[in-house]
């Protein structure tokens, strides 16, 4: 398929890597600013425009890749009707794209993606449209650059978005705080990281309530409190740590 990608940020930039490995031909990038633009369509071979007026009118899949608060003023530019235009957001609707074209539709990425990563992530592809035409292009397209495919409408998106909130972002943030405390401390991060990767690794075998240990899990209040006493200076961090340490105990 002929593609114009709206955006040079990470979905962007991901997407459009595992489209043209697909063998989708990219005819265009739009993003407002020239030299991003320039510089994501130079790596996918193609041209680049920071003009609403010049966005080629060709193409078969105009996808939105840009952030959530954008889309609507992004849909505001593109009047392009009989043509497939998406967006790839897990918290936006469907039916913000109304107005843009007759065919309109989501592929949402169920990936943390980030631009620098040396690889592309196997991704997830949620998909939705306005009618069953829209619904098998943007089927075949999701086919040719994942493995795993799933229909889920607006509502449901939104509920999966938070989920995976919980699951990267949250969990990610987790890291930062540790990694500053290690930091501080005077500890090496680095030694926690088989650790991440062996709880990350045996929940795709083993139930995540089955899976859980550590001193809430096993109600080791001597170990807790001397926990709780070693972040009497990272107030924070010991607030979270009370709070999960609640939950655990609630969920067991």
């Amino acid at each position: 398929m002929d593609i114009v990608i709206i955006g040079t940020g990470n979905t962007a930039t991901i997407l459009g890597r595992k489209l043209n490995a697909a063998g989708h031909r990219i005819i265009q990038i739009f993003g407002r600013d020239a030299k991003a633009a320039s510089e994501l369509a130079y790596e996918l071979n193609t041209e680049s425009t920071n003009y609403w007026s010049v966005v080629n009118r060709n193409a078969h899949v105009y996808l939105l890749a840009v952030s959530d608060i954008a889309i609507e003023e992004v849909a505001k530019e593109l009047k392009l009707p009989y043509k497939v235009v998406v967006h790839t957001a897990g918290a936006v609707s469907k039916e913000i794209l109304k107005e843009s074209s007759n065919h309109y539709g989501v592929l949402y990425p169920l990936q943390s993606l980030k631009k620098e990563s040396s690889y592309l992530p196997e991704t997830p592809i949620l998909i939705d449209a306005s009618d069953n035409d829209t619904l098998m292009i943007l089927e075949i397209l999701g086919k040719s650059i994942s493995d795993t495919i799933s229909l889920a409408n607006d509502a449901q998106r939104l509920k999966l978005h938070l989920a995976a909130v919980f699951c990267n972002n949250f969990v990610n943030h987790m890291y930062v705080l540790i990694e500053e405390y290690c930091q501080k401390e005077g500890l090496d991060f680095q030694l926690l990281l088989p650790l991440i990767q062996e709880t990350a690794q045996r929940i795709q075998t083993i139930p995540p309530a089955k899976s859980q240990t550590g001193p809430a899990k096993r109600r080791d209040t001597a170990t807790i409190e001397k926990h709780l006493a070693l972040m009497e200076s990272y107030p924070d961090l010991k607030s979270i740590y009370q709070l999960l340490t609640k939950s655990i105990q609630q969920h067991n």
